[in-house]
Parts: C-alpha cells; sequence; structure tokens
C-alpha cells in the first residue's frame, strides 16, 4: 500500500513536470501526454512576468533566516526545560506543547493589527518574525526530546575542566546535538517555504511576496487574460523543486530526527 502511494506521488510530480514543458493549448486539448517541443520558455516567462525570481528570493531569505532564528532561540530554551526537572519546567514544556493546537487562522487579525501598528505590514522583516513565533511551540518541543538525550556525564566532564554553562552548552551539548538542530531547521523550512495564509495576508508589494503567494496570484490574474497553464505548472515546479531536492537528499535524517527527538 505504501509504495502505491510512492509511485503515485511520482507519477503527479512526473505529469507536473512534463506539463510545464507543454504549451496551453496542447494542454487543453490533452490533460496528458508529452510535448510535440518542450518549452523550456515557460520558466522564462514564469520567472520574468510571473515575478517567481523575486519571490523565490524572497521565500529563500525569509524561510532561511526566521528558521534560523527560531533555531537560535529555542535551542537554550529547550535545553534549560530539559534539565530543569520541576513543576515549573514541566508547566512551561506543556504550554509549548500546547501550542502546537493553536489554529493558525485565529492568529492572523491579532498579528496583522499588531505589525501594523510597528510598520512590519507588507515587510519581509514582518513576515519573518511572524514565522519565528510560530516555529517555537514545534521547535522548543522537539529539540527538547534531543537535549534529554544527552549524557548529563558530558556536562559534569566539562564541568569538571572548568567549563562555564554557557560553554559547556556551546562547545559540548549543541555539538552532541547536531542531529537534532539540523532536523527542526529543515522542518521548519520545509514549513516556512510553503507557508501561504500569513503571506498572502501580511505582504501585497509585487517585490515582497514569496512563492506561494506569486503563484496565487499569477493564476488569479491569468482568469481574466486566458490561462497559461504551461507556465502556471512552471512555477509548481519552481515551488517543488527544493522540496524535492531537500527530501531526496535528507529524507531519512528528518524522519529520524523527528523520531528520536518527538520520542524522549
Amino acid at each position: 500500500m505504501v509504495w502505491l502511494v510512492v509511485v503515485a506521488d511520482l507519477l503527479l510530480v512526473a505529469w507536473i513536470f512534463v506539463t510545464s514543458l507543454r504549451g496551453g493549448p496542447d494542454i487543453l486539448r490533452h490533460n496528458f501526454g508529452l510535448p510535440l517541443r518542450p518549452e523550456f520558455g515557460n520558466y522564462g516567462v514564469a520567472l520574468d512576468q510571473g515575478g517567481f525570481a523575486r519571490a523565490a528570493l524572497n521565500s529563500v531569505m525569509v524561510a532561511v533566516g526566521s528558521s534560523l532564528v527560531a533555531i537560535a532561540l529555542a535551542a537554550p530554551c529547550a535545553y534549560a526545560l530539559a534539565r530543569r526537572r520541576s513543576r515549573t519546567s514541566s508547566a512551561l514544556t506543556m504550554t509549548f506543547a500546547m501550542g502546537l493546537g493553536v489554529p493558525g487562522q485565529v492568529l492572523v487579525v491579532p498579528l496583522f493589527v499588531g505589525l501594523a501598528k510597528v510598520n512590519l505590514v507588507d515587510d519581509d522583516l514582518g513576515l519573518g518574525l511572524v514565522y519565528v513565533g510560530l516555529a517555537m511551540p514545534f521547535t522548543v518541543f522537539l529539540l527538547t526530546g534531543f537535549f534529554s538525550s544527552v549524557p548529563a556525564a558530558l556536562e559534569e566532564a566539562a564541568v569538571l575542566d572548568g567549563a562555564g554553562p554557557l560553554r559547556t552548552f556551546v562547545q559540548v551539548v549543541l555539538p552532541v546535538a547536531r542531529g537534532g538542530l539540523v532536523t527542526a531547521f529543515l522542518l521548519q523550512f520545509i514549513t516556512n517555504w510553503n507557508e501561504t495564509l500569513f503571506a498572502i495576508v501580511l505582504t501585497n508589494s509585487q517585490d515582497k511576496v514569496t512563492l506561494p503567494v506569486a503563484l496565487s496570484e499569477f493564476v488569479a490574474s491569468q482568469q481574466f487574460n486566458g490561462m497559461d497553464y504551461g507556465t502556471m505548472f512552471a512555477g509548481v515546479c519552481i515551488i517543488l523543486a527544493p522540496m524535492i531536492a531537500l527530501f531526496s537528499w535528507m529524507g531519512s535524517r528528518i524522519v529520524q530526527g523527528m523520531t528520536v527527538g518527538i520520542g524522549k
């Protein structure tokens, strides 16, 4: 059953790529088929006229930057919660876990109003800060499991060598838990790369939108001029390509990291 799902997904990705090389009239005549003459110009049109080039740059900056900041903030927090076994730390851990159940839709209006007051609406910085805040519950919860698995004997040995708490955390704990840090970063990058709701609400300028927003705006604009399906599928491929490459390269690490971290 699992292999059937895998094969179906691979066929879907292959169909999207093949369709991105076809012209609009050809697609309308035959939904499934090989291109008579591959039209790689669809990608040029998507990057230029569709605004996907600038949107791709915005997506990279926002996704990478917010993921790095989220890891930098969540790591010391998770380490403190993993090492301090008390009622307070347990309550804080449960608070972060409860944050996973808060739907994003209920946060849209408060976040928009708050960012508007500090002039961060339609700004990559404002969108990045939102992504950092949304990432904290899951990232802290995940990293707490990783830091709990680090042997306390390593920290005790570092203390005997004269290392302080900060030096122990940076030079001993973080290198040991780098697998968890990489997993947390990848998961947040994937989430931020594909996020659409907050990107649509908080950005509207053509030079600020991310890839999912650029795709939705391109589709909306084509409703009045006749849908260019080849260019649309080229835009979808531009969005999917980094995710496919990432999962092909580090998919096993992501799955293993989630299992180890959450299972603690």
